[in-house]
């Protein structure tokens, strides 16, 4: 999601250092991984009255798809990891995402709506921002969570028994990749609507004039 508010100052840190970006995509690709060979997976044995097209999911078949899955586990745990050391270790998380509050988040999404939120400095998130990162991250915790209830049900007794037992557990799971895929979708909307904030992703600058000027010697 874009960031807005506040006019950058000359030859500033770029909005988006090279570990987080490297972690972001490693993120995305994970999770890409994961939804869909969940989706695959989910298809073997429905919770609901439906089932997801075989040309969006991935694995080909069950072993194929659990497969995926678990490689894309692999990458989202670890990465994420390091993703959640490095915000707290480079104190971004208290820059960015903090403070948050109701009131804070209803004015900003107030003004989104009416179109008076301004997309100056992509290094400030606005309270609508902080509040949508977060909930992706507890999404995502939630989600390794109840996963490893329902792949491994036996060994994790006591998060079973947290999560509700293995069937609200797997319902949890489904929830989980629902609202996250709503996030990415949304994600993704906001980045094109505001072009800057995804090539200071892809590039650690917001523009590619910034760029050229600031390696020039």
């Amino acid at each position: 999601m874009p960031s807005l508010d506040h006019p950058p100052s000359k030859r500033s840190a770029p909005p988006q250092p090279l570990w987080l970006r490297i972690t972001h995509w490693l993120n995305a690709v994970a999770t890409m991984v994961m939804v869909m060979s969940g989706w695959r997976i989910y298809n073997a044995s429905p919770l609901f009255g439906f089932t997801f097209p075989a040309g969006i999911t991935l694995g080909g078949w069950l072993g194929g798809a659990l497969q995926w899955h678990f490689a894309g586990m692999w990458l989202l745990v670890l990465n994420g990891v390091a993703y959640l050391l490095l915000n707290l270790v480079t104190g971004r998380w208290a820059r960015r995402l903090f403070p948050v509050t109701v009131r804070g988040v209803l004015r900003d999404a107030w003004l989104a709506l009416t179109a008076r939120l301004r997309h100056a400095d992509l290094r400030h998130y606005n309270q609508v921002q902080r509040a949508a990162y977060l909930f992706a991250i507890a999404d995502l915790v939630l989600l390794v969570a109840s996963g490893l209830v329902v792949w491994k049900s036996v060994q994790f007794p006591r998060l079973r028994e947290l999560l509700g037992g293995y069937d609200m557990a797997r319902h949890l799971h489904f929830y989980a990749m629902a609202a996250i895929v709503g996030f990415v979708a949304v994600h993704i909307l906001m980045a094109l609507l505001v072009p800057r904030s995804l090539l200071a992703m892809l590039l650690g600058r917001s523009t590619l004039r910034q760029t050229r000027q600031e390696t020039t010697p």
